[in-house]
């Protein structure tokens, strides 16, 4: 007799028609087996879908080059399908379930002929993790299949897992003729089920990444009682031994994965990393908040990863010990048959193709990688991997950081007076865009607690999500926010950045620990200069003073903005929030 796993891979099997089922089972073996029948057999752009890279420099790394309409998560074509709009929220496009998959059913109908379904079973989080969730992908594509082997912990063992049972998160995935008319990325929240056809990116297609370990899982949290966020987890360890754990919400571009792997500069100190994306945040019996990230991957952006930016994610990709490890989109040094991208180090190669297989010079005046090229690579090839990684409890947080990109105004960290007044820190976060590079109006992008995108129901109710975790913390983490990116009067940036903002995580764990004392401001607590560790940095002391400067009668423009972006929400928006608010405003009118 059949489970309903069974059932329900059959019927998605009479709807897609593919050529035959393969049950992957986790293996190395298995995963080599694929990526040749990936280099032989399937195409996308009459191109196979991985060549082979130099194994010498970069040991079992293999490159892919997507679909060229098929770079990037779409945001404009990913719905999430709550029965009511008001649920989903001025924060998500919106669909009614029912019309949704009627759209799916049509565009679905026959579109794995010719290829093979590959049953990709699969955990979020350690076997043992209270905390992990068991999930099916269905995919046709072998990048998906062996993308989700390195990303999550793939294998036979989790069918008996779900055994009988229906209660699993369910994923279909085909990246159909990758018509970008017929590209939908679709989350039905009350039926723990993701549906996407048309991409193959990672955002789009790695359905157990920010579909299912956000979109899906914040609304799992808010009926459970837990949080699920856009989050880095490290634990910084001082000359003592001691190690302390923070999660950090970071948008794009802000340095994210560089926190998760940063190399100190502090002797004595040290990061060790948990996760550089996602963190599963639950309350434990002792009433203390503990983290776990559900992954087993990073699936980071790859221009700008360097020696000098990122060692250790360099270390990473060259270490080979966990297969594969994927390029995707950037450039190819063909003499070398070594990816490339641009920041990385050393001298420029003669001969470079782009990732469009086109012969390329800087004379073209475009860039070898896409901006948005990436790599796969498994945590387990990382040297810096906490200790903790697969402690099925996770690790207990003691602090929270908010940061974003801002030129001026926004200190270098600020620590929150309380649980609410950090969250309000969070929801009003934000980062700089420039219209070149996001396509989106020059100006501040608000992206509260970097969930803006992936939060999968209406903001207004998150919000107060977040305030109601604070009232069952006994012993609440303290939350910061953080700005590396503040220029002086030149447009250069005053902080060095990278290594050095293990100086900024002392500071902070300081705090936690109760060894520094603050200077009270409006919008928070800021460092004592005296209290923070700056030998060796050649910054002039006025300089210094400028990034924890907080004039109050500047930040009215920014207030303003705020109450615009919080107004969306309407009725759902906390009035706890709104009293934050009002407060600032008033002291910034005084």
């Amino acid at each position: 007799m059949s489970t309903p796993l069974e059932k329900w891979v059959e019927k998605q099997a009479e709807l897609t028609k593919p050529k035959r089922i393969y049950w992957c089972n986790g293996s190395e073996k298995e995963a080599r087996e694929i990526v040749e029948i990936g280099m032989r057999e399937e195409k996308i752009n009459a191109e196979p879908i991985f060549t082979e890279l130099n194994q010498k420099t970069w040991p079992n790394a293999y490159y892919h080059r997507s679909h060229p309409t098929d770079v990037a998560r779409t945001e404009q074509l990913t719905f999430v399908c709550h029965p009511d709009k008001e649920t989903a929220g001025p924060n998500n496009n919106w669909m009614h379930p029912d019309e949704a998959k009627r759209k799916l059913i049509k565009l679905s109908d026959g579109c794995m002929k010719g290829r093979t379904m590959y049953v990709l079973p699969y955990m979020m989080g350690h076997p043992d993790s209270p905390y992990s969730k068991a999930c099916v992908q269905l995919t046709d594509v072998s990048y998906v299949a062996v993308s989700m082997r390195v990303m999550t912990r793939l294998g036979s063992d989790v069918i008996k897992k779900i055994g009988n049972s229906e209660n699993f998160v369910k994923g279909l995935h085909s990246v159909g003729d990758f018509d970008p008319n017929k590209r939908f990325i679709m989350h039905f929240p009350d039926e723990s089920f993701v549906w996407s056809i048309g991409s193959g990116y990672g955002g789009n297609a790695l359905l157990g990444k920010k579909c299912f370990s956000l979109r899906l899982a914040s609304c799992l949290g808010l009926k459970e009682g837990w949080l699920a966020e856009h989050m880095v987890i490290v634990g910084i360890e001082d000359p003592q031994g001691k190690i302390t754990y923070i999660a950090a919400a970071l948008p794009s571009a802000c340095g994210k994965t560089n926190l998760a792997m940063l190399q100190s500069t502090l002797p004595g100190y040290k990061v060790w990393t948990i996760g550089d994306d996602i963190a599963w945040m639950n309350i434990d019996p002792d009433g203390r908040l503990w983290a776990i990230n559900p992954e087993t991957g990073y699936f980071g952006v790859a221009p700008g990863t360097a020696l000098k930016t990122n060692p250790n994610m360099i270390k990473t990709l060259k270490a080979g010990k966990f297969f594969p490890t994927l390029f995707t989109n950037t450039g190819l040094d063909l003499d070398k048959n070594e990816p490339w991208w641009e920041g990385l180090d050393g001298d420029m190669p003669e001969n470079i193709i782009d990732w469009q297989g086109k012969k390329w010079a800087p004379e073209t005046g475009t860039k070898a990688a896409h901006p948005n090229s990436r790599f796969t690579v498994s945590v387990y090839n990382s040297a810096t991997l906490s200790k903790e990684f697969d402690n099925p409890k996770g690790v207990p947080i003691s602090a929270i950081i908010f940061g974003g990109k801002r030129t001026q105004l926004i200190p270098l960290v600020v620590e929150s007076f309380n649980w609410q007044n950090g969250v309000f820190m969070g929801a009003r976060m934000g980062s700089e865009t420039t219209a070149a590079a996001i396509g989106l109006k020059a100006g501040v992008r608000r992206d509260p607690m970097s969930m803006l995108p992936f939060c999968g129901y209406n903001m207004g109710d998150y919000f107060k999500h977040w305030l109601n975790i604070g009232k069952k913390l006994k012993n609440p983490p303290k939350i910061f926010s953080v700005n590396w990116f503040r220029c002086d009067e030149n447009g250069s940036f005053i902080w060095p950045g990278f290594g050095d903002n293990i100086r900024v995580l002392k500071w902070i764990i300081d705090r936690v620990n109760n060894k520094v004392k603050a200077i009270s401001t409006p919008v928070g607590l800021v460092p004592d200069l005296d209290d923070m560790n700056t030998s060796g940095l050649n910054i002039p002391r006025e300089n210094l003073e400028k990034l924890v400067e907080v004039k109050i009668s500047d930040w009215k423009n920014e207030l303003d903005d705020t109450e615009k972006f919080f107004k969306q929400f309407g009725k759902k928006f906390p009035p706890e929030l709104e009293n934050e608010l009002a407060e600032l405003n008033s002291d910034a009118n005084r």
